[in-house]
């Protein structure tokens, strides 16, 4: 999760993401769930019933725990594992790691910054300046979960490649970082990381797929909320895929 916190206010999930780590461990499928999804949000201390809002409200109304549940419901999958990140701490990671490097698809200007189209290095304020953009993208918010799958797997492309995994004191520092930047639920300890990813089949960011949850269009609230509109049969086999650990099948008849 990527939550726009500042200060006290819990802020809104501004990137959702489910990892799904594939049984033989030669691949990790990122899947973004649209900020704009709309979604039911079960009953919780600021709804008592359950609702129809953003799947971002959940962040918003209940913390990681109702986001989770929100997610699990939607997909009908057990989360085994969180991580949170907030705007400071996405500064800071990508400042320790020196930046990351990524192909960009399409040029464009965010908060004084300019993304030329092809590879680029980024890191800090104008990572984040790069993650958040929507608009003046050709494909709005979609283009911006593309963008944030791409970083991510950029992040997890620096950390494998970078003989951090075979350096135990390397391990510790980075570790160590980012614990500074990111909460992590109390099963993710740094020697259950380390064996989840010494137990990793790949090297680099090349065995990292990313996937974005179907939608089927977009709509309206009655109370003008603009919003994406869940596809319902690609989501029952997103479902099943994450279940039965065929998510390269998933990927295969569902071209992204």
């Amino acid at each position: 999760m990527g939550s726009d916190s500042r200060g006290s206010d819990q802020g809104r999930s501004d990137s959702l993401m489910v990892a799904h780590l594939s049984g033989d461990r030669e691949t990790l499928y990122l899947v973004t769930f649209l900020r704009d999804m709309w979604v039911t949000i079960p009953a919780n201390k600021s709804v008592p019933h359950d609702s129809k809002a953003k799947i971002n409200a959940a962040y918003s109304w209940g913390g990681p725990a109702l986001t989770i549940k929100t997610l699990q419901n939607l997909t009908g999958v057990t989360m085994d594992h969180a991580a949170i990140i907030d705007f400071e701490g996405f500064i800071k990671l990508t400042d320790e790691l020196g930046g990351v490097t990524v192909n960009n698809p399409q040029a464009s200007t965010n908060l004084g910054y300019t993304f030329k189209k092809g590879t680029i290095t980024l890191k800090g304020e104008q990572a984040l300046a790069y993650v958040r953009q929507r608009y003046n993208l050709a494909n709005g918010d979609l283009d911006r979960a593309a963008r944030q799958r791409a970083v991510v797997t950029a992040i997890i492309d620096k950390t494998l490649s970078g003989g951090v995994l075979a350096n135990p004191k390397k391990f510790n520092d980075v570790m160590a970082s980012a614990s500074q930047t990111m909460t992590v639920d109390s099963g993710l300890t740094n020697a259950n990381i380390r064996k989840i990813a010494t137990s990793l089949k790949f090297r680099s960011g090349a065995g990292v797929v990313p996937v974005q949850a179907p939608i089927s269009g977009f709509g309206k609230s009655a109370d003008g909320q603009a919003y994406d509109i869940v596809d319902e049969a690609g989501m029952k086999a997103l479902s099943a895929a994450l279940k039965n650990d065929t998510m390269a099948d998933y990927v295969a008849n569902h071209p992204q």
